[in-house]
This record gives structure tokens, sequence and C-alpha cells, in this order.
């Protein structure tokens, strides 16, 4: 009983969206439990998205990177002119790329589930048979699915008592940390819908006969 009341208390800490009642309803280890299933449901959302919407599943998680790397690259940039040029420099022009950057990395992890150029052993899982290969992909669904529950648990209270203890990023005045920490367990949502995605056609691939295992292309497309 215990645990459906924290469970309870989760969901009620979200509806008033105070920050300080999450990050205490999150403390519990019924978190884990609403974890797994926030990532299930937006894995599924994400799957739908991907499916109703194929704009958006070729291009979302490439145009928030490429967006992502030209504002790093711009900060960089004109800090540097800012520097030698004026004589001046931007307090928060080392913060903000860092933070960027992990959005980029966050959101690159996405696409490149739905492009498998992770490690997948290809040349070893080509040997295998059908039965075998199959197996082994969909060890690949559990392991990412495993990933992005931790992910998305952790890093929803890692953003819950950054917005509670209202911290800022260096060097600015208002602009607050929980917005970039934020992105990390939407992206890894979109990374559960990317592993049901593929799911998706690796079962439909066994079942009409086509190959399952293909040789990845860093860069590639879908």
């Amino acid at each position: 009983m215990s645990m459906f009341s924290d469970i309870g208390a989760i969901l009620s800490a979200f509806a008033s969206q105070d920050s300080f009642e999450i990050r205490n309803a999150l403390r519990s280890e019924a978190a884990w439990i609403v974890g797994a299933i926030a990532t299930i449901l937006g894995g599924l959302f994400f799957l739908f998205l991907y499916r109703f919407v194929p704009l958006l599943e070729r291009h979302l998680e490439k145009t928030i990177m490429v967006w992502s790397y030209l504002a790093i690259a711009f900060i960089i940039f004109w800090g540097v002119i800012d520097r030698f040029v004026f004589n001046n420099q931007q307090p928060w022009s080392t913060t903000i790329p860092p933070l960027l950057f992990m959005i980029m990395a966050w959101y690159g992890a996405s696409y490149n589930v739905r492009l498998r150029t992770h490690l997948s052993f290809s040349e070893f899982r080509t040997a295998l048979p059908r039965t075998g290969q199959l197996f082994c992909l969909c060890v690949d669904a559990v392991l990412w699915f495993g990933l992005a529950v931790i992910v998305v648990t952790t890093t929803s209270r890692l953003t819950a008592l950054s917005a509670s203890n209202f911290q800022i990023v260096l060097g600015t005045d208002d602009t607050m940390q929980w917005w970039f920490l934020a992105a990390a367990p939407v992206a890894f949502l979109m990374l559960t819908g990317r592993v049901f995605e593929n799911l998706v056609d690796d079962f439909r691939n066994y079942r009409n006969g086509d190959p399952l295992i293909e040789q990845a292309v860093i860069g590639g497309d879908t």
C-alpha cells in the first residue's frame, strides 16, 4: 500500500507543478515505477508520432543537433572576437556551450539508435541463424529500454532538485539550469520511441523473411 501511496504522491506533485513537492516525491523508490511507466508511454507517444508525421521521424533529432552545434559554434566564434578584438568576454560564453553540447549528444544518441550505429557487432550477428539474430536485436531493445528508464528517472530527480534550488547557469542572471537538464529525460523518451520503432521493423522483417542485420553507416539515413 505504501508503494501505491508514493506513486500517488508523485503524480500529485507533478500535477501541482511545484518543484519542491516534485523533488520530495521523487525521492521514494516508487520513482522507478513511475519512471518505467513514463518511459513506456513516452516511447509509444514518439513511436506513433514518428509513424504519422514522417517529417519529424526523419528530421526531428537532426534539427536539434544541428541547431545546438551552430549555437555552440557561434558562441565560441563570437567569444574569440569579443576577447581578442574588443578585450571583453561574456561570462556565460564558457558555461552555455557545454550544456548545448550535452543536448546535442543526448538527441544524437536517440537518432543513432534508429540508425543502429552504436556497437552492434553486425559481423558476428550475420553469422547467426535468423532466430539468433532476432534474439540479439531483442536484447538490444531490452538494454536500451533499461538504460532509458535509468536516465529518465535519475535526470528527472536531478532536474527537480535543480529547479527547487533555483540554480542558474554560471555567468547568467536568470537562465535556469533545469531548462537544459529537462532535455535529458525528453531525449531518452525519444530514444525509447526509436527502440520501439526498430523492434517493430525487426519483427516485420523476421515475419516477411527480409534481412534482419544490415551494415550500419555513421552519418547515413533511415
